[in-house]
């Protein structure tokens, strides 16, 4: 399956760190000022709300605000943005830094290129484009449009959300996102003419497009529910479904899943030869059962390869009847073992890439594997035969973030990328059999990274646990602790964050910021130890070695609390408004993004109930209940504290992290807050998780983010 590359995008779940250079290496003048401008918040009502756990009873006063179709809750967002964006609009610096952000923004880029049927596909944006264009040529031709979805509606809120091709290349199915929703509408074209061949599929989730021959294809999603965030057994179970072209999508044939085999993940693919349907189905987002069906020789019923939703495993190739399997079961760093189809279950494997002491990843191009190890959260790739013998080390630019070393069996040339944090996203061209790398794109930016330094440092978290830490700012700043700094992190669901580059981040170290990234715990930075050391009952370690990573950075003087911003999306949204609510005292700004911020409550709305392998639920017993409540940031606000200033922000159609987290926890900031640091809410509205934004939209986001966090700490003007 070829998923979409997001060109041009904020960072959402994984940090991306940018620089840029400037005229001038001094550092901005900076104040440590208090906000003073009085701030009138929109009241928020109360209810009287309650719910019991274990005996304990439990306020929920603004219950009434997760009902996001409502008409108070549509006029409550309406005047919190009004408050927000009158206190934005003081800020005197915020143009200038949209147009800092906006220049660095424009420029070319492009996505590694990839081969169906008789023509290389890449995507492309041409500067400031909304989306990323899709573009085509044949070898010696000349590059044609193929799919722009600039032009799928007019205000740009509609997404090209992915594309999966036949293996022929004659036919395509790619998916839309409308408004930033998880649910997709997919479009089948003759890629010849890019005709439409039938009538859309709607109402399709978490789900790519496995093609069989021409015929039709596999997908997968939900019974879709009355409002956004119902839920119903039936509503929760992912469902595999068949559809044979030139039939209604009322007729599919259910495959896998539903009342008899009920689970909440569902994923399918065939592998390249198109003998095996390979599923994927998983009762939470770690772990994983495998199975197969031979298709070449009609095989109706699935062979089990693994039964087990403690571990995670992935067929990645085959060879006649002897499969590839990546998998974590009896190696938690991850290993490739080969077997025969015919008794495919664990007890027949055998090693081809044993497991090491760094994280695993595995795919292939050629007839080779490429072997991608995580080193200290840095990428290493190793070229194997397909006996496990080592054919050579790919020699990378430098340390950072490599990818895409895939391609069909019988090419023998594959397109890579490389970047880091001070090294703007580059495609290399690769010969599989002499080993020989050669730069095929670099982006023309104004950007030098001699200008800059970006080094890893170790710290000791309370427990004593050690974390890697990486810091990127502009050569010759002095360590005086009034650096204006950002710390990301993210700390969970087993994903790694690796070295990127972002020019959001770009405009911070322009204007004297230092961008820092923690590799805590909760993450897949050192394999399955490191995720179970920050999930459930050991969650707290991941805002401690946050919490820790502060403590560092202003230890050695590279900022201090009043010039310190922490930053985090999603699960990382989680993670700032836990660590504001713990230590205040550390952060100046808070700034999470689309959060999971109400703890007792988030697997009651659309897709929480799959992340309880990370958090455990309220109803899982009474030591699980106090843990949550323990730290959830809505449960944790307290009256009388002095909060950092916070701009929470969401999109009021987020129907992953419903829109209920970030609006109940602002309105216990401004009802308990008590100091004169603004706590404001940002929504944007016919928008989604993250993903698929327009490029206009991302930098004003990002804009207001970064001014907000400079003029929170005092700056008052960027000369």
């Amino acid at each position: 399956m070829k998923k979409l590359t997001i060109l041009a995008t904020a960072c959402i779940l994984a940090s991306c760190a940018v620089t840029h250079t400037s005229q001038s290496n001094s550092i901005p003048k900076m104040e440590n000022l208090k906000t003073t401008k009085e701030l009138k918040y929109p009241t928020t009502k109360k209810g009287n709300v309650t719910y019991n756990h274990f005996g304990t009873t439990v306020e929920d006063p603004y219950r009434w605000l997760e009902d996001d179709l409502a008409d108070d809750t549509k006029a409550w967002v309406k005047e919190q943005n009004k408050v927000t964006f009158n206190y934005l609009d003081q800020i005197p610096f915020r143009e200038k830094i949209k147009k800092q952000m906006t220049d660095l923004w424009n420029y070319e880029k492009f996505s590694a290129p990839f081969k169906e049927g008789d023509w290389t596909y890449f995507y492309k944006n041409v500067g400031l484009q909304q989306h990323a264009v899709l573009y085509r040529k044949k070898e010696n031709g000349t590059q044609e449009v193929f799919l722009d979805p600039n032009q799928f509606s007019q205000d740009g809120t509609t997404s090209l959300a992915g594309i999966d091709f036949t293996k022929d290349g004659s036919l395509a199915a790619y998916s839309i996102s409308e408004g930033g929703s998880d649910w997709r509408k997919v479009i089948i074209i003759d890629t010849e003419n890019r005709r439409q061949v039938e009538d859309t599929l709607r109402d399709v989730k978490f789900s790519g497009i496995a093609w069989k021959g021409k015929e039709g294809f596999y997908y997968s999603s939900y019974d879709k529910p009355k409002n956004g965030s119902e839920l119903s057994a039936k509503t929760s179970q992912h469902k595999l479904f068949y559809h044979k072209l030139g039939t209604p999508q009322s007729q599919d044939e259910l495959i896998f899943g539903g009342e008899e085999t009920p689970r909440r993940y569902i994923g399918s693919y065939l592998t390249e030869d198109e003998r095996f349907l390979v599923v994927t189905a998983a009762i939470s987002t770690t772990g994983n059962e495998l199975y197969i069906r031979d298709l070449k020789n009609n095989q109706k019923d699935f062979t089990p390869i693994l039964n087990n939703f403690d571990t995670s495993s992935h067929l990645v190739d085959n060879d006649e009847d002897t499969l590839y399997i990546l998998t974590n079961l009896d190696a938690p760093n991850n290993r490739l073992v080969k077997v025969n189809a015919a008794n495919p279950t664990p007890e027949n494997w055998v090693d081809v890439i044993p497991e090491t002491k760094n994280v695993l990843s595995v795919s292939k191009a050629g007839g080779f594997f490429f072997a991608q190890y995580l080193k200290d959260a840095s990428d290493q790739v190793l070229q194997y035969s397909y006996q496990g013998d080592l054919i050579r080390e790919i020699k990378l630019p430098a340390i950072g973030s490599a990818g895409g070393f895939s391609s069909k069996k019988d090419e023998k040339e594959l397109y890579y990328s490389f970047t880091n944090y001070v090294y703007p996203t580059s495609i290399f061209k690769y010969d599989v059999i002499s080993g020989e790398s050669e730069l095929y794109q670099k982006p023309n930016i104004n950007f030098n990274p001699e200008d800059f330094v970006s080094k890893q440092v170790f710290y000791t978290s309370k427990d004593g646990t050690k974390i890697p830490m990486t810091i990127t700012h502009k050569k010759g700043i002095k360590l005086d602790g009034k650096n204006p700094t950002i710390l990301y992190g993210y700390g969970g669901f087993n994903i790694s964050l690796t070295p990127s580059f972002s020019v959001v981040n770009a405009t911070w170290l322009e204007n004297g910021g230092i961008y820092a990234v923690a590799n805590l715990r909760g993450g897949g930075e050192y394999g399955k130890a490191w995720h179970d050391g920050g999930r459930q009952m050991q969650k707290k370690n991941v805002f401690n070695d946050f919490i820790t990573a502060a403590e560092y950075l202003h230890k050695k003087k590279y900022t201090s609390p009043a010039y310190t911003a922490i930053s985090g999306r999603s699960n990382g949204g989680l993670l700032v408004g836990a660590t504001e609510t713990m230590r205040p005292d550390l952060f100046k700004v808070a700034l999470p993004g689309v959060g999971v911020l109400d703890m007792l409550r988030y697997h009651t709305f659309t897709a929480g109930a799959g992340w309880a392998y990370d958090y455990g639920t309220a109803e899982d017993n009474k030591e699980m209940f106090e843990y949550l409540k323990s730290y959830s940031p809505v449960h944790n606000v307290r009256e009388g504290v002095c909060y950092p200033s916070t701009l929470v922000m969401t999109g009021d159609h987020d129907d992953r992290v419903v829109p209920a987290h970030s609006y109940k926890f602002a309105a216990e900031l401004q009802d308990k807050q008590a100091c004169d640091n603004p706590t404001l809410i940002r929504i944007e509205t016919k928008a989604g998780h993250g993903a698929g934004r327009p490029t206009e939209l991302v930098i004003e986001e990002n804009t207001d983010m970064l001014s907000f966090a400079l003029y929170e700490m005092g700056m008052r003007s960027l000369d």
